[in-house]
């Protein structure tokens, strides 16, 4: 990785040789006031815009770095304000949910999450989302959180501590600094546990405010001191407070507690005036989260329908890990958790919980509610960086404009932390945090995933080099799309010319467009998945173990040598087994 990194510096600070940086003929998103401004010259002077012109009234100094951005679109960096790093998104993130810690330990889960932060966020850069919150992680998340601060391309990172609340599941106590959940049973309790986050410099506080669900606003009312002594203790530290809630009774009354940001929706009844005006009267700051109830609704049937977008910009071993759910051995504990979402009362149940989400989130941002867009990545199939833009979409289908959407993931979200005077908008006097698109996101959100550069604290960042392509991502990402049954992305690794092999040396297939056609009906089957039983790397050669389940009602054993050359797989060798 140091490699890796000696290479982004030296290109990140190709165009920062010269105190000012001119972006001409650009096209200005202005969503502070809804608006297209064409034909625009920005200057940036290390890591502020300095000044915006229109075209042909700056005179450019010869020396000066140009940067072209004609038929381009410039947006501030973008924000998801709810994730979590101490979660994967993977099959073994959540074992309080799926309890698979027999065949995969949750301290080998951990440590796997604390090795792969630094693809967490590269990949958010390469997303365009330059400031990540990361709202609930733990006492070793907040001492790695320092390592990426300074270099400018990671995202800028907002961290909460260990979520206070009043149940802390079982498979989570007795991690030492690796617990998320700090138990607060009293006001005596709720003092403590703030000041015991203090010398770790959290940049705020979470609360998991948990209800009885049979009881819900005597338990949400009982509770209450309890937040309210968090919150003021908190306040007193000079830090904001978030707080889980979907009830409306509990988001009240953290509201009325002191609360500056609901995190997720409100999702037991349709928002009242009273209710909305509160939220504003008090300059709450709430995120939807949408995505998420359906990343594990997905994941427990055995139903996520991964796109083409999740396949190639998520990391491969985290999404990889969903499909293990269909040939883990455990099977009566798997299929009671498919029966138990798939009953009529819990479909109806979440149909439920879904209108009242979207139908809340179109109510509040129409009446002037701060809406911040949030994922939720980490938590069990909701990836990090690549869900963003499923989350925009899914605002989007509730009802919300695309300049609404873009207010959220942009200045929205700068009110987080009170960085509006600085961040959130192409703006002089402005942190130069922007992305340069190809299209129009106004007109498509799509757009959004069409990337030029990246500019963080005025570094300009190729998106495209931020990841490095290593011969085992790349089979793994043509494994998790053969499981998804996704023909694009399963291509996406394979070189135009690739050969296919049965060893040692039989040819039967070269070229894209013949293993298209190959696999064609592989992909039409439902049932078709593949399991890798072992697996050898050596350099540029992975050598798997296969059994393929589903095709033609029998179970295929093989062993596929895969070679890589120039980021891509060029042959692959088949060893079929009787």
């Amino acid at each position: 990785m140091k490699t890796v990194l000696t290479i982004l510096f030296i290109n990140c600070f190709a165009l920062s040789m010269f105190s000012q940086t001119y972006i001409d003929n650009i096209t200005i998103v202005d969503v502070q006031n809804n608006k297209l401004i064409p034909n625009q010259t920005l200057v940036l002077e290390d890591d502020i815009i300095a000044d915006i012109q229109s075209k042909g009234s700056l005179k450019i100094p010869f020396g000066g770095t140009v940067v072209d951005g004609t038929g381009k679109y410039l947006i501030p960096g973008l924000t998801d304000s709810h994730v979590h790093f101490f979660q994967s998104g993977g099959l073994y993130t959540r074992p309080d949910v799926l309890d698979f810690r027999n065949i995969h330990s949750y301290e080998k889960e951990t440590d796997w999450v604390k090795e792969n932060m630094e693809d967490f966020l590269l990949r958010y850069m390469q997303m365009g989302i330059t400031s990540v919150v990361d709202v609930g992680a733990t006492y070793n998340f907040l001492k790695m959180r320092d390592t990426f601060t300074s270099k400018n391309i990671f995202p800028n990172i907002h961290m909460t501590g260990p979520l206070l609340t009043p149940y802390v599941p079982e498979a989570y106590k007795n991690l030492g600094n690796d617990m998320p959940f700090k138990l607060v049973q009293s006001i005596e309790d709720a003092i403590k546990m703030v000041r015991e986050q203090l010398p770790f410099r959290p940049d705020f506080i979470k609360i998991w405010y948990l209800v009885d669900p049979d009881n819900v606003e005597d338990s949400a009312r009982n509770y209450q001191p309890i937040v309210k002594a968090i919150i003021e203790e908190a306040h007193r530290n000079n830090l904001k407070v978030a707080v889980h809630a979907i009830e409306r009774i509990v988001a009240q009354l953290a509201v009325e507690s002191g609360a500056d940001y609901l995190v997720h929706g409100v999702e037991d009844e349709v928002a009242s005036d009273e209710f909305i005006n509160l939220l504003k009267a008090k300059d709450i700051i709430l995120s939807p989260t949408l995505v998420v109830v359906e990343g594990y609704n997905d994941t427990f049937l055995r139903a996520n329908n991964f796109s083409y977008h999740d396949l190639t910009n998520s990391n491969p071993t985290a999404i990889g890990s969903l499909s293990d759910l269909k040939h883990i051995k455990d099977t009566i504990y798997v299929n009671e958790i498919k029966q138990w979402v798939n009953t009529p009362s819990s479909i109806a149940r979440e149909a439920r919980f879904d209108s009242l989400r979207t139908i809340n989130l179109k109510r509040m941002s129409d009446a002037g509610v701060d809406i911040v867009a949030g994922t939720d990545a980490g938590n069990l199939g909701t990836q990090h960086a690549s869900s963003f833009l499923n989350e925009l979409k899914a605002m989007k289908k509730s009802g919300l404009t695309n300049w609404q959407i873009l207010k959220s993931a942009t200045i929205n979200s700068a009110k987080l932390f009170d960085n509006q005077n600085s961040l959130g908008s192409v703006s002089i006097g402005k942190k130069a945090d922007l992305v340069l698109l190809n299209g129009n996101p106004i007109e498509n959100l799509e757009h959004l995933n069409n990337i030029s550069s990246v500019v963080h604290n005025g570094t300009f960042i190729d998106p495209k080099i931020l990841i490095k392509e290593t011969p085992l991502n790349l089979v793994k990402r043509q494994l998790n799309a053969y499981n998804a049954r996704n023909l694009e992305a399963f291509l996406e690794p394979y070189a135009k010319d690739v050969e296919l092999y049965i060893f040692p040396d039989k040819l039967v297939s070269r070229g894209k467009e013949k293993m298209r056609k190959d696999y064609l009906d592989d992909f039409k089957n439902q049932s078709v998945h593949c399991e890798v039983k072992e697996r050898i790397v050596q350099g540029n050669v992975i050598i798997d173990k296969e059994s393929v389940f589903g095709v033609e009602d029998k179970t295929l054993e093989s062993t596929a040598i895969y070679h890589i050359e120039n980021d891509k797989i060029k042959k692959v060798y088949f060893i079929l087994n009787d």
